[in-house]
């Protein structure tokens, strides 16, 4: 609930907002006489101070991403003099050693100049030494998150993957390594350059943020196990579950229910979306995918909406995971409600069976540019 109310001091007149409900500071306007004062229309100022925090923001982000260009130039430079003196001229790699000596006694209060880091400045440079464009992009995500890409990608194709999600999706180097650490690369290589594997965190339409697979190793489950235990390994682990299904989630419930005709019926569990603002049902099956599971998903989509979605709520969605799937079944079974369900599958395997399955696939081709 939002007051405005009108304040005379020496002859000044100031109106003074009051946000109750958010609890934010008061905000004083300086100007003009009493009738004026009145004329000013809250939901203007309001809308006016959000632009001028957005502006704020995107200056931050921008000083930042000027700081981190100049870094990476910087580290760039250096590794390619080292390696031209090492290389052509024949100094030796000695002078590594009495570089970063120098350079620390000279900048006392700076980071990054020790014997380990100016040799990655040199592989830095040596890795991507060839390739104009890639050199460009790599001004636009920090130092980290370029050593992590050097150090754990096997070709350039993936390095370039990787580049392109980073930059695209502003992976922080937690973010980055987990992907690396699932095999992202190696999964969307292998499965046809299909975008639908990839997270894509700022959109708001639901299949942009809804994958085909997903790798739930992280709950340590063996077998057997029933659809309880799934759903309780998930509860268990939902940090690791939102960092795989996305970081933009809030948890609302396990068997939340919905009341229709005085009964009870329970989603597996219900999650919302912040960036999507939408309420989303996750169905778990421990079995392969059967059409009747969307009648009872549409059921519960239709129940959320009646009686837990909020007037300015975009529609529910749903999330049916099973063990398998035929891609041909789920197209008929889902139908013109693809935009309010996805069918997914999941798979539990250990990370180093992972691993070595990922890399006896015979799939991975030239880089395709990412959409």
């Amino acid at each position: 609930m939002k007051q405005l109310y009108f304040y005379e001091y020496e002859g000044r007149g100031f109106v003074c907002l009051i946000n109750q409900k958010l609890k934010e500071n008061s905000w004083f306007i300086q100007g003009g006489n009493k009738e004026n004062m009145k004329k000013l229309i809250k939901s203007d100022y309001i809308t006016f101070l959000k632009g001028i925090i957005t502006e704020v923001r995107k200056s931050q982000y921008k000083a930042y991403q000027s700081v981190n260009r100049y870094t990476v130039e910087l580290y760039w430079s250096i590794g390619k003099q080292l390696h031209d003196k090492i290389e052509i001229a024949k100094w030796g790699d000695g002078v590594i050693d009495i570089l970063s000596t120098d350079l620390k006694k000279t900048f006392p209060n700076m980071s990054g100049f020790n014997r380990r880091n100016l040799y990655r400045m040199i592989q830095f440079y040596k890795t991507y030494s060839d390739n104009a464009f890639v050199s460009e992009a790599l001004t636009q995500i920090n130092w980290t998150n370029n050593l992590l890409i050097i150090s754990k990608s096997d070709t350039s194709q993936e390095r370039d993957f990787y580049i392109n999600m980073c930059i695209k999706e502003r992976w922080s180097s937690p973010e980055l390594e987990r992907q690396m650490n699932n095999h992202l690369f190696e999964k969307w290589s292998c499965s046809g350059k299909n975008n639908r594997i990839i997270p894509h965190s700022g959109e708001t339409e639901p299949s942009s943020h809804f994958r085909d697979e997903y790798n739930l190793a992280f709950l340590g489950l063996k077998e057997p196990f029933d659809e309880k235990d799934l759903r309780k390994a998930i509860v268990h682990n939902l940090r690791d579950f939102f960092l795989e299904f996305g970081k933009h989630l809030a948890f609302v419930g396990e068997e939340y229910p919905v009341t229709i005709g005085n009964r009870d019926f329970k989603v597996d569990l219900l999650f919302y979306h912040r960036v999507m603002q939408r309420l989303i049902a996750v169905e778990l099956k421990i079995s392969k995918f059967v059409p009747e599971y969307i009648g009872k998903m549409q059921f519960y989509l239709n129940a959320l909406d009646k009686n837990i979605k909020l007037e300015h709520e975009n529609p529910s969605v749903g999330l049916i995971l099973c063990k398998t799937k035929n891609d041909e079944v789920v197209k008929v079974a889902v139908g013109s409600l693809n935009k309010s369900m996805k069918v997914a599958t999941y798979e539990i395997i250990d990370q180093k069976l992972l691993e070595h399955k990922m890399h006896s696939l015979p799939c991975l081709e030239n880089k395709t540019e990412i959409k």
